[in-house]
């Protein structure tokens, strides 16, 4: 067995409008697939495969504790492939509201962290293409750096 590549990622919400605020409005995620009953399920895609994104309402449930635990921490979704574009994102982010939790810079790419209405952590990054990471794949455990996009 060979893995090609992580195919999707299912998530409980609890407030479908708000998820939908979140992953197609402010990330670009294209609705591809809604049901309504027995409950509320909506596939997103970025067009990469038939969905990369699905998300189950399920209305008030327990947040999973933060800090070091087993299980989830969070998703990685790229958003574009410079700097700039990074930089962009911040400014959208800032502009919708949404509190940016971290910043860093992992060398092969570099990455805004912010969370989902239902506390999952996103990370949105752009990776670095001037790293040769596939000669190099040790370069992926490099040291994380501060990363400023204050501009």
């Amino acid at each position: 067995m060979k893995a090609q590549f992580l195919g999707h990622v299912v998530f409980y919400v609890e407030d479908m409008n708000k998820s939908l605020e979140f992953y197609n409005e402010l990330i670009g995620f294209k609705i591809v697939g809604f049901i309504e009953k027995p409950f509320k399920v909506t596939a997103l895609s970025s067009g990469r495969t038939h969905h990369e994104l699905l998300l189950i309402e399920v209305g008030q449930a327990p947040k999973p504790p933060k800090g070091h635990r087993l299980g989830f921490y969070h998703i990685g979704i790229k958003i574009g492939d410079s700097l700039d574009e990074l930089s962009l994102v911040r400014k959208e982010l800032i502009s919708a509201g949404i509190e940016i939790i971290g910043m860093s810079d992992h060398t092969v790419s570099q990455s805004i962290y912010v969370s989902d209405p239902d506390s999952n952590e996103v990370e949105l990054y752009v990776d670095d293409n001037s790293v040769n990471w596939k000669d190099e794949p040790d370069l992926v455990m490099s040291p994380i750096k501060p990363l400023n996009l204050n501009n």
